[in-house]
């Protein structure tokens, strides 16, 4: 049977201006996966969604993995939901960096109070009773994820690399384990940047082999774990 990855893009910028970038701990968690895989896996195929944090991950594993890899070809459909229009429908305030981060600060601990609205905001997007109030409703993008996930399992059959995002990857663990729509989404709790899912496929069947695998890390150092 073939194999498809699904990576995890290296730790973003949370709370810094452009989101949508790797911070230096992510240029490393990213390095160290290609180092990893070097000798275990090498890629017929690679994918990767349109954000820059994707192109980041791919472009640090490939220094990490020391070998020459095939072009990659992106698909947008590997991208990540709208986090910033998903909160700013529920907090509509937090559209100003400013508001938003003055409200953390006064929290013992902002990461966790973020979270928390987070976690608020998922909820009602995925509900379905406010999809007027989103630019991409939550069936829009398990559509898309999953449109991509079948182009990319029918472009070939060896060994393929998909550099993504957590959303992305919930919505083909629910699409495979016939999860719910909210144990779908908790798990992108879980998801460590640059961690490893492998699913086999031959033709219409697909199966999950390994689910969030940061063996590389664990390996490295532990301080390099992290889920956000």
């Amino acid at each position: 049977m073939a194999r498809l990855h699904l990576i995890r893009h290296g730790q973003a910028s949370f709370g810094k201006a452009d989101y949508d970038q790797l911070s230096e701990r992510g240029y490393t968690q990213s390095r160290v996966l290609g180092e990893w895989l070097q000798d275990k896996h090498v890629p017929t195929a690679l994918y990767r969604g349109a954000m820059k944090r994707h192109r980041q991950t791919l472009e640090a594993m490939s220094a990490g993995f020391g070998h020459p890899l095939p072009a990659a070809t992106t698909l947008e459909g590997f991208n990540e939901f709208d986090h910033r229009a998903v909160i700013e429908a529920l907090r509509p305030e937090w559209a100003e960096q400013g508001v938003m981060a003055s409200e953390l600060a006064q929290h013992p601990k902002p990461a966790r109070a973020f979270q928390k609205v987070f976690s608020d905001a998922v909820q009602r997007w995925i509900s379905g009773e406010y999809d007027d109030d989103y630019p991409e409703t939550w069936n829009r993008f398990r559509e898309r994820v999953l449109t991509a996930l079948s182009a990319a399992m029918a472009d070939t059959d060896g060994d393929l690399w998909v550099v993504t995002s957590g959303g992305p990857i919930s919505v083909v663990m629910q699409s495979l384990l016939g999860l719910d729509d909210h144990r779908a989404l908790s798990l992108n709790d879980v998801i460590a940047n640059t961690s490893v899912t492998q699913l086999l496929f031959s033709g219409n069947r697909r199966s999950l082999a390994v689910f969030n695998n940061y063996a590389h890390l664990e390996q490295a150092s532990p301080e390099l774990i992290t889920y956000r």
